[in-house]
């Protein structure tokens, strides 16, 4: 099943594709002063993972489900498996990874922090009878690290990966610096795997003017088997000049450096390729105006357990959707009280947190699904 953008998220939380095309957000008098409040105590690269924020800035989502936006255009990454080109295959998960930034909240949003043992189970199925499972779970809470999963079995595909948040204060910005990476593997080509890195997440006029939330900063895609490396820019926009939400890139010969197809456009709209001799002639790469958002499939909250990301924030969902500030902020104190509870008698009891479905690779330094850690003898 599929849905036309502009859409809503089965949680309620509004995600337009375009909505208001450059993600700002006025906020009322009274918000801004509370934030200020906060803001007024902390110093300039001051680390806000630890900084309580208000309710009205979040998002109403954990972060564990943010990141299953990039399941949201599968025919891209289907696509890619039947190609017999590996430029024209690497070209296709090039527009897969640029197709999940679009989707967002209303507004300059935040998901809420995954809390330590916070897990999110989705599915989806596909038009040609197969299905895609994603499992996320938050591994670690100092630093703060999210480790996620993605098979589709019977199209030969996997995407692990480690998300990092480092969220700074920077002035009248905020910038989650978003580090940790992806891995997607192709196994029906000989298990030919993609890196991948993210771009940085800024949130401009917090203390002052509009607030605005931009893209920045470069990432890459990389395959090591087959040579190519895609270097993507995501542009902010500058004081006088320039525009919101573009991206230009370059896929490359890894080895020679020659250039061999160029990227622009806007994550927001519409994403162009074209070859560095004919950049007049573009073709499409990703257009949101004419792609649809799979629908993924979440168990009832009444099923889930107690620790599924929308049953435990549940009551704070709620309460933000109700416009229900102080609530929210109850609820969300009561999630972070039991939190630190659990910490102290996990260290009374001089035991430490077990993920209950990703382990450690020693190797990679990288959270991944338990059992599927291949030895290297």
């Amino acid at each position: 099943m599929t849905r036309k953008n502009k859409t809503t998220t089965m949680n309620g939380s509004e995600r337009g594709p375009d909505g208001d095309p450059d993600c700002t957000e006025v906020l009322e008098d009274d918000s801004r002063s509370i934030l200020m409040g906060i803001i007024s105590q902390l110093g300039k690269g001051t680390d806000l993972h630890r900084v309580t924020l208000p309710t009205f800035v979040l998002e109403p989502r954990s972060m564990l489900e943010r990141i299953t936006d990039f399941m949201s255009h599968p025919e891209l990454l289907l696509e890619a498996t039947t190609l017999t080109d590996p430029l024209e295959r690497f070209v296709k998960i090039v527009g897969f990874f640029l197709s999940g930034w679009h989707i967002k909240p209303k507004g300059v949003k935040k998901p809420y922090n995954p809390v330590l043992g916070e897990m999110f189970r989705s599915r989806w199925k596909y038009a040609n009878g197969t299905e895609g499972i994603y499992i996320a779970e938050q591994v670690s809470h100092h630093p703060p690290i999210s480790a996620y999963h993605y098979a589709s079995p019977e199209n030969g595909i996997m995407i692990q990966g480690n998300l990092r948040p480092k969220p700074k204060f920077l002035g009248n910005s905020a910038a989650t610096l978003m580090e940790g990476s992806s891995t997607i593997t192709l196994e029906g080509w000989d298990d030919e795997q993609y890196f991948i890195t993210m771009p940085n997440v800024y949130a401009r006029g917090i203390l002052f003017g509009k607030m605005v939330m931009e893209l920045g900063d470069n990432c890459s895609i990389k395959c090591p088997k087959n040579g190519f490396v895609c270097e993507l820019n995501f542009k902010t926009k500058g004081f006088f000049s320039g525009q919101y939400n573009t991206v230009i890139g370059k896929i490359k010969n890894e080895k020679t450096g020659q250039v061999l197809k160029e990227i622009s456009g806007a994550w927001t709209n519409e994403l162009f390729i074209s070859s560095p001799k004919s950049s007049s002639k573009k073709q499409s790469l990703f257009d949101v105006k004419n792609s649809n958002i799979h629908s993924m499939i979440v168990e009832q909250e009444q099923h889930q357990e107690n620790h599924e990301s929308r049953r435990l924030w549940s009551k704070v969902t709620d309460a933000i959707k109700q416009k229900d500030q102080d609530t929210a902020t109850n609820e969300k104190m009561l999630l972070e009280d039991k939190q630190r509870l659990d910490a102290k008698e996990r260290q009374k009891q001089g035991t430490s947190f077990q993920p209950q479905f990703f382990e450690l690779n020693n190797i990679t330094n990288e959270y991944i699904l338990k059992n599927i850690i291949q030895s290297n003898d």
